[in-house]
């Protein structure tokens, strides 16, 4: 499996966000904290990012944000997400 780097890291809420970057425009925020979707549980929430890095719930990837992820899934969703 491609193991994708984040572009940006920041520290946020206590715990972290990752913002990742495509070729074609695409984009996701990955966060783990203990007010994301699993956080306290240490898994990752993810939201897909448009062309203007906004939040984009039109993808066929999913409608909403992603929580509850583990590092696997997140790198999963990632190359679908780069595929768009």
């Amino acid at each position: 499996m491609v193991l994708f780097k984040p572009k940006e890291e920041h520290k946020t809420h206590g715990g972290i966000q990752k913002i990742y970057q495509f070729k074609n425009g695409m984009g996701a925020s990955v966060i783990k904290h203990e007010a994301s979707y699993g956080g306290e549980h240490g898994l990752w929430e993810l939201a897909v990012l448009d062309k203007a890095r906004e939040l984009d719930y039109t993808t066929k990837i999913t409608s909403d944000v992603i929580g509850h992820q583990t590092d696997e899934d997140i790198q999963g969703l990632l190359l679908e997400i780069s595929k768009l």
